[in-house]
Formats: C-alpha cells, structure tokens, sequence
C-alpha cells in the first residue's frame, strides 16, 4: 500500500469512528462514550478505535468538532447568502428551526445537550462548547447590530438581549420536541423568533 492509500485509510477509519461517537452521543451523551462500546459497535479492537485520538477526551473533541461542523452546514450556511442585519438574523431563524424540526441528530440538537450536560463541569470539552456558544452568540449579537445602525431594528435595543432571545427560544423548541414530544414546536418557535427580530 503506497503512503497516500495508507493516510486515506486511516483518516476513513478515523472519520468512521467519530461518526460513529456522534451517533451514538446524539441520544446518549458525550459522557456516556466507552471505547469498548464503540470496538464493538465498529468491529474493532479497542486499541484501534483510540488509536487514532490518543484519549477519549480528545475522541469526545473530535465528535464535538464534527457535530459543530454538522450545525454550520444546516443553520449558517443557508443563511449566510442573506443580507447582513435583519434579513440574515431572519434566515438563521427559519434555517435554526429547520434543523431543530428535522431532527438533525436523532436526540435533537447536539450542541443543546452537550451544554446541558457539561456546563457545571470543567476541561476542554467544557471549554469548546462554551466557546462554541460564545461565538454563535457573537455572530447573532453582530447582525442585530447591524440591523439596529440600519434602522430595520429600532434604536436603543439591545442586540445581546436579542441574540440571547434567540438562543433560549431555540433551546425551549428542542426540549418541546424531544422530552414533550409537542409537533408544534418549531412552529410556535417561529412564532417567537419572528417577535424578538420583528419586536412585533
């Protein structure tokens, strides 16, 4: 086997092996991953699913990485053609309850569950989630406020109060759907976001 078809082997494993985490964290949490459940879920041995990460926190990283890229892809990249401001915020919004009411990943939103069940926690995996909620925050904060200079929001809001609006509302819709099993969710969701970016 030449170099070339040996590293594309292993980084097919590799990927292969993070699918397999988020797959499985999606409904049962990055806490609950074991390197045995996954040899056996991929018919590998142990020391080749850690192989390629080092440790499980750095498996439980690479998952997370991947479930942000996930995110990107279904929520930011359909919205970030829109025009920046209002338009925008509104895009995320639709593209934001689309991916909740899509059932993405099959426990909802991962990103959702992987705050709730790291925040009163420590250690890098804390720490990227965190970070990941701080920049999502940040990109919905920059486009109120430019919706605000534009006049498309009115003067004097607040546009952390809207991105954090924004944000609660969409955590509210996930736990609607995944504990209450309530269809209308991502409806009433809609309802919600379009008031905090409307203020109507």
């Amino acid at each position: 086997m030449s170099p070339r078809s040996s590293a594309s082997a292993a980084a097919a494993t590799r990927a292969g092996i993070v699918d397999a985490t988020v797959a499985h964290a999606a409904l049962e949490g990055l806490e609950s991953v074991t390197i045995g459940r996954l040899a056996e879920r991929l018919d590998m041995s142990k020391a080749g699913v850690i192989g390629p990460f080092g440790t499980k926190e750095q498996l439980q990283l690479a998952a997370l990485e991947s479930a942000i890229a996930i995110f990107r892809r279904a929520v930011w990249e359909p919205a970030a053609d829109a025009e920046q401001g209002l338009a925008r915020l509104e895009a995320i919004a639709e593209a934001w309850l689309s991916y909740l009411a899509h059932d993405v990943f099959p426990g909802g939103c991962f990103l959702t569950q992987a705050a709730a069940e790291f925040d009163g926690r420590t250690g890098p995996v804390r720490a990227a989630i965190e970070q990941t909620s701080r920049l999502w925050e940040k990109v919905l904060r920059r486009e109120a406020e430019i919706a605000v200079q534009r006049g498309e929001i009115p003067q004097g809001t607040d546009p952390s109060q809207i991105a954090f609006e924004l944000g609660a509302i969409a955590q509210g819709v996930n736990q609607a759907r995944q504990l209450r099993g309530e269809p209308d969710a991502a409806e009433r969701g809609r309802l919600a976001m379009r008031r905090v970016v409307r203020l109507d």
